[in-house]
């Protein structure tokens, strides 16, 4: 199944800075924005007004609340401020309201507007490393029975040479031994009789 990612998606936006007053030529108050889509959704408000509330936005966009937070940070609150936020601050509030900047100036006359990184909750780094603990845990059972199954017999020592080798991410001693007695439990290999460092492949 595919899902559309909104949030992943870019467009391209042709924006004219300053007003009726501006001194400047035209042409040089003329910009392309490259704009996530989010960020395109609440520029395009601004084609029929001027000043917009966050609840009008949050409305006519219908983006999740955290979401739009973030986007209008980006928006008015970042190194690219095409949009003024009223009160001025670093945090969007439900109460604040949201100007498009005339003001502003950009020497490029095409630009991207980065998007604000969600941060990563304590909870949510555990998950995350668990995660990719246990994907790492098959690739290491995955590689251990690949070279074992091709070498038959191997020393203990050797194994783990060649698992170096052969996996693309750091891997501690502790955790290869782990795997092996994992593999060990599940029949896939053997500790030989005569020597407890040699393993011998179970077919």
């Amino acid at each position: 199944k595919l899902t559309w990612q909104h949030s992943l998606s870019f467009c391209t936006l042709k924006a004219t800075f300053g007003d009726d007053n501006s001194t400047e030529r035209k042409l040089d108050l003329r910009k392309e924005l490259n704009v996530s889509v989010y960020q395109g959704l609440v520029l395009f408000l601004f084609n029929n007004a001027t000043k917009i509330s966050y609840t009008t936005v949050a409305e006519s966009t219908a983006i999740e609340e955290e979401e739009l937070c973030r986007v209008l940070q980006s928006l008015a609150c970042g190194k690219t401020r095409v949009l003024k936020k009223l009160p001025p601050g670093k945090d969007i509030n439900k109460t604040d309201n949201f100007e498009f900047n005339a003001d502003f100036r950009h020497k490029l006359f095409k630009f991207k507007i980065n998007q604000i990184q969600t941060k990563e909750t304590a909870e949510e780094n555990i998950n995350t490393t668990e995660k990719v603990f246990q994907d790492r845990q098959y690739q290491i059972d995955a590689a251990v029975v690949r070279i074992m199954k091709a070498r038959k017999t191997m020393q203990h020592s050797l194994l783990v040479s060649e698992l170096y080798n052969q996996l693309k991410f750091p891997v501690k001693p502790v955790d290869i031994k782990k795997r092996i007695e994992s593999l060990i439990e599940r029949d896939y290999m053997e500790r030989s009789k005569d020597d407890k460092n040699i393993y011998h492949y179970v077919a």
